[in-house]
C-alpha cells in the first residue's frame, strides 16, 4: 500500500484524475507533487500507459513501466467503470466534494459517457474541469481538427517545434523527449490553479480548455516572432542561435559542449579564458553584429580551441566565466553531484522488482512548503476501497459495486 499523507502548498485540494497516457497525468502529477490529493481513476483495463516500457529485466509482474511510474507518482489509484451507470453514479458522488477534474479524452467522449462538464458542474458548481486535447475543446474555439486524435509527435509537428528543429530545412526532427505532451501538461496545471484561485473568491468553477498544439506553439516564439516581424518562415538552425554568435554546440576532444557569449562585455572575458586576447579587437569579432556576420569564422576559432581539450578540461577553463555546459548523457547526469544535491534523482519502489527506481525530481524548490516525490505510482485499483470509504460509501455498498463490476 503506497498511501501517504500529502504535504506541500496544495495540501487540502482534491483532484480527480481521469486522464491517460502522458499529458493529463503529467498535469495532475505536478499538483500531487505539491500536496494535492490526486485520485487516479482508471477503467477496468487500466491506463494504456501501464503497458508502455521500459520494464526492468527482472520484472515479471509488469504492473507498469517507466512511463507510467514517471507521471503517476504521489497519487492514489482506483478502478471505476464509467460505461456502467453504477460507475457513473460513483463519479458523480465523488465530484460533489472534489475541487477539480482532469481528463484528456477526445472531444465528446465524456459527454457520451454521461459525465461531461455540464453534468459534473451541476453537481458541484465550484468544480474546475480541465481537459487537454490535441486541438482543444470546442468550448474554447472549435478547431477544424477538433475530432482528430493527437499524440506528442503530432503536436510537435503542427505546433511548429519540428519545423524549428533539426540540421536543415529538409530534415525536420522531433525533440527526443515528449514536449508535445509535457508542455500542455504544464500549461494545464498552471491554468487549473488559476481557476482554483479564482473559485476561492467567486465560489464558481469553470472549464479549462488546453490544446496540445496550441501549447507547443506558445513555446515556439520564433514561429510568431520571425514571421510577424520579418515576413519570413523560420526553419531549423541546428545547434546555433542565428542572432547571437557564439551561442551553440562545439566539439570537444571527447564529445560536445555548449557555450554562449551573450550581448555585453563577455566577449573579452571569453577571449582571455582561451588565451586569445588578440581577438578582442579583431574587427571581424569586436562587435555583436560583426560576430553574427562572421559566425563561421567565430565557430572555427572556438573549435580550434575546444576540439583539442576534453569536456572536463573545458569545464575547468570556461565553467563559471561564460554560459557553458557539457552535453550530458544519462550516465553523466547520474554521476553529477548537482542533480543529487538538488534532489532531482529521487528513487521510489517498483512493484515486481526488489531495487528502487529513479524518477525525475520536483524542479521548483519552495522554502516553506516544498513539494517532493513521496510514493510510487499506484497499482491498478490499489486504493479503490480506501478512497470510496472516504467519500462515504459503506463496505456493503463497495461490495455491491464490485459485484456489478462498476469498481475494481
Amino acid at each position: 500500500m503506497s498511501t501517504f499523507t500529502p504535504t506541500g502548498g496544495l495540501k487540502g485540494l482534491r483532484i480527480l484524475d481521469i486522464s491517460q497516457a502522458l499529458a493529463g497525468p503529467f498535469c495532475s502529477q505536478m499538483l500531487a507533487d505539491h500536496g494535492a490529493d490526486v485520485i487516479k481513476i482508471e477503467p477496468p483495463g487500466g491506463d494504456m500507459a501501464r503497458r508502455v516500457g521500459p520494464f526492468a529485466a527482472e520484472d515479471d509482474l509488469k504492473a507498469y513501466g517507466g512511463m507510467y511510474q514517471c507521471c503517476n507518482r504521489n497519487k492514489r489509484g482506483m478502478v471505476l467503470d464509467l460505461k456502467r451507470p453504477e460507475g457513473r453514479e460513483v463519479l458523480l458522488k465523488m465530484v460533489e466534494s472534489a475541487d477539480a477534474v482532469v481528463e484528456n479524452f477526445r472531444v465528446g467522449v465524456m459527454e457520451r459517457l454521461g459525465v461531461g462538464y455540464e453534468v459534473l458542474a451541476e453537481r458541484n458548481p465550484r468544480l474546475v474541469y480541465t481537459s487537454i486535447r490535441g486541438f482543444g475543446d470546442p468550448r474554447g474555439g472549435r478547431s477544424p481538427y477538433a475530432d482528430w486524435p493527437a499524440v506528442d509527435i503530432v503536436s510537435q509537428a503542427m505546433g511548429g517545434l519540428m519545423g524549428l528543429t533539426g540540421p536543415d530545412v529538409d530534415s525536420p526532427m522531433k525533440v527526443g523527449a515528449g514536449p508535445g505532451d509535457a508542455i500542455p501538461g504544464l500549461f494545464a496545471a498552471f491554468a487549473t490553479m488559476v481557476a482554483l484561485w479564482e473559485a476561492r473568491a467567486s465560489g464558481k468553477g469553470q472549464y479549462v480548455d488546453v490544446g496540445m498544439v496550441d501549447s507547443v506553439l506558445a513555446f515556439c516564439e520564433p514561429v510568431t516572432n520571425i514571421f510577424s516581424y520579418l515576413g519570413k518562415v523560420p526553419g531549423p538552425v541546428g545547434n546555433r542561435n542565428p542572432e547571437i554568435a557564439p551561442m551553440g554546440a562545439v566539439r570537444a576532444k571527447d564529445g560536445w559542449v555548449v557555450l554562449a557569449v551573450p550581448p555585453g562585455r563577455m566577449w573579452a572575458t571569453f577571449c582571455e579564458a582561451i588565451d586569445r586576447q588578440d581577438l578582442i579587437d579583431d574587427p571581424r569579432f569586436a562587435t555583436e553584429r560583426a560576430r553574427v556576420d562572421h559566425a563561421d569564422a567565430v565557430y572555427k576559432v572556438i573549435e580550434d580551441f575546444t576540439a583539442t581539450r576534453t569536456k572536463a578540461e573545458l569545464t575547468q577553463i570556461l565553467g563559471g566565466r561564460i554560459p557553458f555546459g557539457p552535453v550530458y548523457t544519462a550516465a553523466d547526469i547520474f554521476a553529477d553531484p548537482h542533480f543529487t544535491v538538488r534532489d532531482m534523482l529521487p528513487t521510489v519502489e517498483q512493484p515486481g522488482i526488489e531495487r528502487r527506481i529513479t524518477v525525475p525530481g520536483v524542479p521548483p524548490k519552495l522554502s516553506r512548503t516544498p513539494g517532493g516525490v513521496h510514493v510510487r505510482a499506484p497499482l491498478l485499483g490499489e486504493h479503490t476501497q480506501e478512497v470510496m470509504a472516504e467519500f462515504g460509501f459503506s463496505a456493503a455498498e463497495v461490495e455491491q459495486l464490485r459485484q456489478v463490476a462498476a469498481i475494481g
